[in-house]
């Protein structure tokens, strides 16, 4: 069962990336420093939007707007930061 709760924590981590990965995309996409008509920068950012879309979307239908600022991605990491650190060493020791 150990191993499960280290393969979950694995799975968190590289996720986590994925996000840090979409939200640099985003910034490269909106100062003009990738093309978007770029084919292989349209796959990866299609990509990387539907691997984090569906966990972002519910966080920031619960946020208010704050005016351009995303900050669905910060809670979104700190939300798996927190199972991580917290939750899954706690299943842990409770096994």
């Amino acid at each position: 069962m150990i191993e499960l709760l280290q393969f979950i924590s694995q799975l968190i981590t590289m996720y986590e990336f994925l996000v840090i990965a979409s939200v640099i995309m985003s910034w490269l996409i909106g100062f003009g420093i990738v093309n978007p008509y770029n084919q292989i920068a349209r796959s990866i950012w299609i990509f990387l939007q539907t691997v984090t879309e569906p966990a972002l979307r519910p966080i920031r239908a619960m946020l208010p707007n704050f005016g351009g600022i995303d900050v669905s991605p910060i809670i979104l990491l700190l939300g798996l930061q927190f199972v991580q650190h917290v939750i899954l060493p706690n299943i842990a020791k409770a096994l």
